[in-house]
């Protein structure tokens, strides 16, 4: 391992990258700390501490821009939520999906589609948090004025991410959006084991010892088993027949396999049942307070500690990790490669016995990956309720922002790894290789 961190350095391609990155990086947290003109981030404090968790959520991901209502406030999340919309769009849009196969051309093409796609969420979300502090009196100038400069503002700044983002991947060491993601989750590690010491693990701290103890053997527990479900994977044998390629050249016969991961939807799922879980929240806070009766039943589906609430957040995971799995992953066409190409799976038949043995397998697989994503995405809440613990530690213990950490250094890795093996050096691993989540 030490030996790897040094030849990382030797190397000045992957030297220049990594210093890039992390310059990258440091511009993203300097603007970060940029505030939005005309707001009064104290009373920002106050209005967002209504939202309890939810509001922690939102700042967990914008690397605290929204908490502190800088220029950063929505963060890349427009970006993300236009990807998933585009990708979504690739598998039901004829145009769109005759794009994906066009190669480098239509990833280009897509991409500017994507890039149009977030402005547009940008003004959106921008016009709805501008109107909210309106109503709130957080402005401090009239409202005609704030509300095209708020919103300019945030749209210059996540489509300054966006633009920091493409720079990272393609002058630094790749995957440019999630490590400004996780870049921004990183930053309130500290902060968060620092009330984990204060509450729990420092003498005189008013908070349980076991308690403390418990959270840092969970966190070691729940970051094991991230990376052995991110890194897990059925492998399915594929054997290719002999044939003769274009040009007279002759492809021997071989053997490969497809690997099926059983996290094939990432943190998508939870990204969008957290969004949806927004809807129970907004609507208790719509109900009448008379409304006895109609208040009790939305509290369930709205409160983090109730049951209900976390059966349904944990049902929502299930069904997008089916449904995006669905998407993503089409047996059909992959049948119909084999074909083509003179391949198939050994005792299986071509054509739609193919097909019918994959997605048998994808479901299985996608089972166990779908129960696992519940379990991460409720297990702050139950932390909360149960143990008492603050929620900004115990959403380090499990959860989205995590499982995303988790993925991006795994992610960036695998990434080193390859230039490292490239120039003949060992990687990080002696036994067996980093294998990659796309």
């Amino acid at each position: 391992m030490w030996k790897a961190l040094s030849n990382m350095f030797s190397i000045k391609e992957l030297r220049e990258r990594i210093v890039f990155t992390l310059l990258m990086l440091g511009v993203y947290r300097l603007a970060g700390s940029i505030w939005a003109p005309g707001v009064n981030v104290d009373k920002v404090q106050e209005m967002f501490g209504q939202l309890g968790n939810l509001f922690d959520m939102m700042d967990m991901f914008t690397g605290g821009g929204i908490g502190n209502m800088t220029i950063m406030a929505l963060g890349v999340m427009p970006n993300i939520s236009a990807s998933i919309i585009i990708q979504l769009a690739a598998s039901v849009v004829p145009s769109l999906e005759r794009l994906s196969r066009e190669g480098e051309a239509g990833r280009r093409k897509i991409n500017q589609y994507t890039r149009y796609l977030t402005v547009i969420i940008c003004v959106v979300q921008g016009g709805i948090l501008a109107k909210s502090l309106c109503s709130n009196g957080v402005n401090m100038i009239p409202a005609p004025l704030f509300i095209p400069l708020f919103i300019i503002c945030l749209t210059a700044g996540t489509t300054f991410l966006m633009w920091l983002g493409e720079q990272i991947t393609q002058r630094g060491i790749g995957n440019g959006i999630s490590l400004i993601i996780a870049a921004g989750i990183l930053c309130r590690m500290p902060y968060a084991f620092k009330r984990l010491w204060t509450n729990n693990l420092a003498p005189g701290s008013p908070g349980s010892l076991p308690v403390g103890i418990l959270m840092i053997v969970l966190f070691v527990v729940v970051v094991y088993a991230i990376i052995m479900v991110i890194q897990g994977q059925r492998r399915i044998p594929v054997q290719y027949a002999r044939r003769v390629a274009g040009g007279g050249k002759t492809v021997p016969a071989h053997t490969s396999y497809i690997p099926l991961r059983l996290n094939q939807a990432n943190v998508i799922p939870i990204i969008f049942a957290g969004a949806l879980m927004i809807i129970p929240s907004a609507l208790s806070r719509m109900i009448p307070v008379e409304w006895h009766t109609l208040n009790d039943i939305v509290k369930q589906f709205s409160e983090p500690s109730r049951a209900g609430y976390l059966i349904l957040y944990a049902a929502l995971v299930i069904f997008f990790t089916y449904f995006y799995t669905a998407i993503q992953f089409n047996p059909v066409q992959i049948a119909d490669d084999f074909k083509k190409n003179g391949a198939f799976i050994p005792g299986i038949r071509p054509g739609k016995p193919t097909s019918d043995f994959l997605e048998a397998c994808m479901f299985r697989i996608t089972t166990a990956g779908a129960i696992f994503l519940a379990i991460i995405a409720v297990v702050p809440a139950l932390i909360t309720s149960k143990l008492n613990v603050d929620w900004t530690v115990a959403s380090f213990m499990g959860g989205t922002g995590i499982l995303i950490v988790v993925g991006v250094v795994l992610d960036t890795m695998q990434q080193i790894e390859a230039h490292l093996l490239m120039h003949q050096y060992d990687g990080f691993m002696q036994k067996g290789r980093l294998r990659g989540r796309y």
